[in-house]
Formats: C-alpha cells, sequence, structure tokens
C-alpha cells in the first residue's frame, strides 16, 4: 500500500486525491487495519459541521478528518472484493482513492451520510481496479503455467486447437504435465468479456458477467456502519471486561455464558472448583458487575 505522507499536502488548500494523507501500514497489514479501527466515528453533527468547514473554506484539516473516519469503511468494502484473488492492501488502496473523491464532492446540505455518498466512489474506484487486473491475475500463477504462457504460443505449429501428438511434444519440451498443456491453451484461447453485460443483451443463455458476483447489500451504508461500528466497541469492552477478571471469574463468566455449543451449569462448576453452587452464582453475580461496568466506560 503506497504510503502517503502529510508532507505532500498542497499549500493553496485545494483537496488532491493523490495528495491527501491518509494512515499507511509500516508493518503488516493487519496493523493498518487495527490502526485505522481505533479512529472515532463521527457523530451526524460533527461530520456535517467538517463537512461544510471544508466546503466553504477549503480546510485540510476538516477533510482528512472526514476521511480518517471512514477508513474503517473501506476496509469494510474491500474485504467483501477478496473473492478475485486480488491482494487486501491493494483494493483498501483504491477504496482510501475513492473515499477521498467522495469527500471532495460531498454536499453535507443533502441530508445524507457522508458512508452512503462514499460508497459508491469506493466501489467505483476497485471495480477499476479489478477491471484491469482480472485477466492477468487467473492466467499464470504457478512456475509452470508462467513457463507456459510465455513460451505455448510460440510452440504450436499452427493456429487452432492443438491434437494430441502436440500437447505431448509441447509438454515433453518444457517439462510440464499434458493437462497444464490443455489448461493453459483453454485460458490463453478464451476471450474477456465485459464486466457489465450490455443492456440490450437479449441472449438467456450467455453466462453471467463478472460484475453479477459483485458483492451487494440492500442495508444502508450509514446503519451497516454504525452497526458494525458498534458491535466492534461491544466486543472490545467485552474482551477488556473479561480481561480485568481474576482468572476463576473469567473461566466461569465464559463457562455459563459464552461457550458456543453447551453452557456449564452452576453445579458443575462447583463440583469442578469443589465449592457450593451458592458460591458460584455469587462469583457469577459480582463478575457480571464488573463487566457492566467496562460497558458503561
Amino acid at each position: 500500500m503506497t504510503n502517503i505522507t502529510s508532507s505532500a499536502i498542497p499549500s493553496s488548500g485545494a483537496l488532491s486525491v493523490s495528495t491527501m494523507p491518509v494512515p499507511s501500514p509500516l508493518g503488516s497489514l493487519e496493523s493498518y487495519i487495527g490502526a485505522v479501527n481505533q479512529i472515532p466515528v463521527l457523530a451526524v453533527e460533527d461530520e456535517q459541521a467538517l463537512a461544510r468547514q471544508y466546503r466553504d473554506e477549503e480546510s485540510l484539516d476538516a477533510a482528512r478528518e472526514l476521511v480518517h473516519s471512514h477508513l474503517r469503511f473501506v476496509v469494510h468494502v474491500a474485504r467483501g472484493y477478496r473473492g478475485y484473488g486480488l491482494p487486501l492492501g491493494d483494493l483498501i488502496q483504491e477504496g482510501n482513492i475513492g473515499l477521498m473523491k467522495a469527500v471532495k464532492r460531498f454536499d453535507p446540505d443533502q441530508g445524507v451520510r457522508l458512508v452512503s455518498f462514499a460508497v459508491h466512489w469506493i466501489r467505483a474506484e476497485m471495480h477499476e481496479f479489478i477491471l484491469k487486473n482480472w485477466r492477468i491475475v487467473k492466467v499464470a500463477t504457478t512456475k509452470a503455467q508462467r513457463k507456459l504462457f510465455f513460451n505455448l504460443r510460440k510452440s504450436k505449429t499452427r493456429l487452432g486447437w492443438m491434437n494430441y501428438e502436440e500437447v505431448q511434444a509441447i509438454a515433453a519440451d518444457l517439462n510440464v504435465s499434458e493437462k497444464e498443456v490443455l489448461e493453459m491453451e483453454s485460458r490463453l484461447s478464451g476471450r474477456d468479456i465485459g464486466f457489465d453485460m450490455p443492456s440490450d443483451d437479449d441472449d438467456e443463455h450467455a453466462p453471467p458477467s463478472p460484475a453479477a458476483y459483485l458483492r451487494s447489500s440492500d442495508e444502508d451504508p450509514s446503519q451497516m456502519y454504525e452497526r458494525e461500528d458498534e458491535e466492534s466497541n461491544m466486543m472490545a469492552s467485552l474482551a477488556s471486561g473479561l480481561a480485568a477478571l481474576d482468572e476463576r471469574s473469567r473461566e466461569i463468566i465464559k463457562r455459563r455464558w459464552l461457550d458456543s455449543e453447551a453452557k456449564s451449569t452452576l453445579q458443575d462448576l462447583a463440583d469442578e472448583y469443589g465449592v457450593s453452587a451458592e458460591r458460584i452464582r455469587q462469583i457469577e453475580v459480582n463478575a457480571m458487575k464488573k463487566l457492566k461496568a467496562s460497558f458503561a466506560l
């Protein structure tokens, strides 16, 4: 993922998608995702105020805060396209460009959240990136396939499909299997299909275009964004609360409430710890109070 630094900000105050600073992973992609997930989500009033500040005053600080607060949403959208075989980091970078374009064009007076407006720009950049890389990613992925990719066409003695003797000869010459020769010939003989089917296409037997497989959701993006952020915050609070408990209390809560399979009864835990069921219940009640307090922080 490209490292875009704040030193590249233009002094004119005009937002440029090529120079807008966004967090960049100095180590792993996981550390980047963890960093953007720590950036607070803006309240509606704050988002509106920042959007007007950028629109009216061309404040780069306002634009930067709008972009940063939505980077986690770009990660969420990018994960929906991992099935195309492209690096997640590259998809996120393309989505970040779309996000910056959206911030530049966002009108806070239209009565919609920025995330609902930006999702179309984010996906558009990702779609374009997928289009540019669709064939090259799938044609040759192994060492044998790359060898065939660069040598198969010049090894063929005529146009059209190869016969069995030709397949055997090329396989022996390039030291690959006959199956790999046939598979690469099929890939190279195939044609690229349009990403979107033409609107006037009446062929009901035509294969679906790649766009038909793109992830879509009927849920409003802003509501989805807020719901998932709330769930993320609750899970973080739960993890923090559990970490603050002593080992026995933590184990009791996990066994009583968090096990995905059969949950333990008070008597099960009483027999295991050598105390009464009432004592286990008391420990559980005290632990639950501490957990509730961690959610209130």
